[in-house]
């Protein structure tokens, strides 16, 4: 019910049709307030406005919306349409809610010619018939390729008698004499054979030219031999009991023996002893020399391992050691230099040490240090793959394959029955040859082939699988 009026000049109707705007907008009058409160039989129905349910920034939203259609030109309308039918192609984009991605059809097909020129762009460098660069998980076959038996293969820890050449012959002593098998044709050939005062043959290694080949004997000497005419070069002396290890640098074997020492020798004069080096307590069972030969890392019984540079192979004087790294606990026999890091060495220690190591030869640091649980007789790094592959003993005689620098165990590889003494590469470095006290000789393709050798034919095959097990003599 509206509110009486109280000015004589507003009709009863005009009351009528403003008691809406009224009750919006009350306002009390100052007469209105200084009045008692009426009585019971005088009140009157009063509105009281519910803000909650109210939303004023809606109600604010659409005035503006309104009030700038209003003002909005009929020009800049039609621009905005324009603006929106090319973007969105919908000329109501603006009246409607359209949206901006949506999946309604396929896209439109490019453009004739467009994906030759792509093709064009994309295969402008290749190589016609390049391999993909996309590498795939290579298979580590579990068993030998191929086996051969060597009867009175010596067992001892301390000598080298395995070798293999840069024109594909393996050189293997039995006893007094030394064998060369030819791995392309499968031929064999008594290299020499030493007398029972000089026997039994206790190292054997090949020049780099792959046609020499140093054996060092039991009774102090070392020996150097033409395969190609079977003759007998020359005869080197200096040390004065068995000469255990070999190593070529160039024109220059190093040899290290019994003795505690080890002699660089010239082959290519008559004085050939050029240096000796003493530094060893013990017999010396290990020697390598760095692939850029500038270090030489020796090995021995006194669980040392020795680090010397170069210039001491050619000074003619007796230069100390660069190194002198004593953290094995057992003889130091396993040497392998890495083919990608140059000063980057890996070293293996004998039953009471059973570790592999790698040494920073620069400062001398060790870098690392793995428990192989077991003896470690030989070392080889791959060519192609950042793989080390190690040769044990007691108990399970194995060739064990890791992946370097995480040194995980890609592969365990068994057959021999005996401690696995020597390791040897072939030159292509796919395949690894291995001699153990059980008196024979595997081949085991395990490094695999090189990315621009994997090209592999079943004659092949076919012909290597007639050579799977023979005598080497």
């Amino acid at each position: 019910m509206a509110t009486p009026c109280r000015s004589p000049c507003i009709s009863a109707k005009k009351v009528s049709c403003w008691g809406d705007v009224r009750a919006l907008r009350e306002q009390p009058s100052p007469d209105f307030l200084s009045r008692k409160t009426p009585g019971r039989q005088q009140q009157t129905d009063r509105y009281i406005a519910v803000r909650s349910s109210m939303n004023f920034e809606v109600a604010n939203f659409m005035l503006g919306k309104e009030n700038s259609k209003n003002d909005l030109s009929s020009s800049k309308e039609e621009y905005q349409k324009q603006l929106a039918g090319n973007l969105l192609r919908d000329t109501n984009a603006i009246h409607s809610q359209s949206r901006i991605l949506a999946f309604k059809s396929k896209p439109p097909p490019p453009p004739e010619g467009s994906d030759r020129e792509t093709k064009l762009l994309y295969s402008e460098n290749t190589v016609p018939g390049a391999v993909k660069s996309r590498r795939e998980f290579r298979h580590i076959p579990q068993a030998p390729e191929r086996t051969l038996d060597a009867p009175e293969m010596l067992d001892d820890y301390y000598l080298n008698l395995l070798d293999w050449s840069s024109t594909n012959v393996v050189a293997v002593a039995l006893a007094n004499t030394v064998y060369l098998w030819n791995a392309g044709n499968g031929t064999i050939e008594e290299l020499m054979q030493a007398g029972d005062s000089d026997g039994p043959v206790t190292s054997v290694g090949w020049a780099p030219d792959g046609k020499h080949i140093a054996v060092g004997l039991n009774s102090a000497e070392v020996q150097l031999w033409d395969s190609c005419s079977l003759r007998q070069v020359r005869s080197l002396k200096g040390h004065s009991a068995r000469v255990g290890s070999l190593a070529w640098n160039g024109p220059i074997l190093s040899t290290g023996g019994r003795d505690n020492l080890i002699y660089n020798h010239d082959v290519r004069i008559r004085e050939h002893i050029t240096s000796r080096m003493a530094g060893h307590e013990q017999e010396v069972c290990g020697l390598k020399w760095s692939p850029s030969g500038q270090q030489l890392a020796s090995g021995g019984n006194d669980n040392i391992l020795h680090i010397w540079d170069a210039a001491a192979a050619v000074s003619g004087c007796n230069s100390p050691y660069l190194h002198r790294l004593d953290e094995h606990q057992a003889a130091v026999k396993a040497l392998a230099w890495c083919p990608f890091q140059s000063n980057l060495l890996a070293s293996g220690g004998g039953t009471a040490d059973r570790c592999i190591k790698f040494w920073n030869t620069h400062t001398g640091s060790c870098l690392q240090s793995v428990d192989t649980n077991s003896q470690v007789c030989a070392l080889q790094w791959s060519r192609h793959e950042r793989e080390l592959l190690s040769s044990h003993g007691f108990s399970q005689n194995q060739l064990i394959l890791w992946k370097y620098p995480s040194m995980v165990k890609m592969a365990e590889l068994t057959g021999h029955s005996s401690r696995v003494l020597h390791l040897a590469q072939s030159p292509d470095g796919n395949s690894v040859a291995s001699a153990a006290g059980d008196e024979t000789l595997r081949f085991w393709q395990v490094f695999g082939m090189a990315e621009t050798k994997k090209v592999a034919t079943k004659s092949k095959e076919t012909t290597t699988g007639s050579f799977n097990k023979r005598c080497i003599r």
